[in-house]
């Protein structure tokens, strides 16, 4: 699969990388007005997660794929990681590329920040979907759970050598080139190789300990849900995945209100990688079968108090 370029804008001072794929990356006009999806990686990800469903998308949608800050070849600062500062970053991102509304698409940490843009800008949201997302429960895989454990930072250099590194990628390339592959594995190994770096482990061990600690994700939108019933939401889970249980899929479901559910039968927590042109007919039929932006005019204040017993 080839790779898709990499573009940049500089935003309060940092390198922002990105991908974008469609009418509007080409700069070609359209008599129609051409809605943009937005795609949000997850935890030690980055844009090139999408790789495979951008072409596909590209051909009806303006599609937009950041690398966020502190991943992927984004700037790492030493600064804020909250999913506070990530959804004000993609305001701002979208300001620099005059995009005014967006169908947002979070991957796992991804549809945290998602989920956090629309409670923050509003206005900002014609769809959101949330695909194998956090912040919808406690429940999340031991592993990272491990990885936030008091001083486990001093020790993930062993965990994540380079060389190491290096030669698994190497070993994988092997395979791939003989036939021997697996997606889901694959994505993992892409995101264990990034730890290798310091500076990507710093920005990961502070983007993570901000919603997970070792018993479990801190951050939990449920009380909030039924905000996203103002736009068309959808929830895409693989029914194998074993990093959040798909049972959070069900019980963002029945609280939000008109919502869509897709399981993906034989999927992880990655069904936009192992099978991409089946997560991309999910995405575009929903895409096709709702009408972008809030459902009703009412103040924002009207539904919070409405939602009261």
């Amino acid at each position: 699969m080839k790779r898709l370029p990499l573009r940049h804008v500089s935003i309060h001072g940092h390198d922002v990388r990105y991908r974008r794929l469609g009418p509007a990356a080409q700069g070609t006009s359209s008599a129609q007005p051409i809605e943009t999806v937005l795609l949000i990686h997850g935890l030690a990800g980055s844009s090139k997660t999408w790789d495979a469903v951008m072409p596909l998308l590209a051909e009806r949608y303006d599609v937009i794929a950041p690398d966020l800050l502190g991943h992927g070849e984004s700037a790492k600062p030493s600064g804020d990681y909250s999913l506070g500062a990530f959804a004000s970053g993609l305001r701002d991102f979208l300001a620099v590329l005059d995009v005014p509304r967006v169908t947002i698409v979070g991957h796992s940490f991804g549809g945290g920040v998602a989920m956090q843009l629309a409670y923050q800008h509003p206005e900002l949201l014609d769809r959101l979907v949330l695909v194998g997302s956090g912040g919808l429960g406690r429940e999340v895989s031991w592993l990272l759970r491990l990885l936030t454990l008091p001083g486990f930072e001093y020790v993930m250099p062993l965990g994540f050598p380079r060389p190491a590194v290096e030669v698994g990628t190497n070993v994988g390339r092997v395979l791939g080139r003989r036939g021997i592959r697996s997606e889901r594995l694959g994505e993992m190994w892409r995101a264990y190789a990034s730890l290798a770096g310091a500076p990507n482990r710093t920005a990961f061990v502070r983007t993570m300990r901000g919603v997970i600690e070792p018993g479990g994700q801190t951050v939990n939108a449920s009380d909030r849900l039924y905000l996203a019933a103002r736009v068309p939401t959808m929830l895409v889970w693989g029914d194998h995945d074993a990093i959040i249980p798909v049972s959070h899929a069900h019980a963002a479901h029945d609280a939000i209100e008109g919502s869509r559910l897709e399981i993906m039968e034989g999927m992880g927590h990655f069904p936009h990688v192992e099978d991409p042109e089946r997560f991309t007919r999910v995405l575009a039929d929903f895409l096709d079968t709702t009408t972008a932006g809030p459902i009703g005019p009412e103040p924002l204040r009207d539904v919070i108090l409405g939602n009261v017993d």
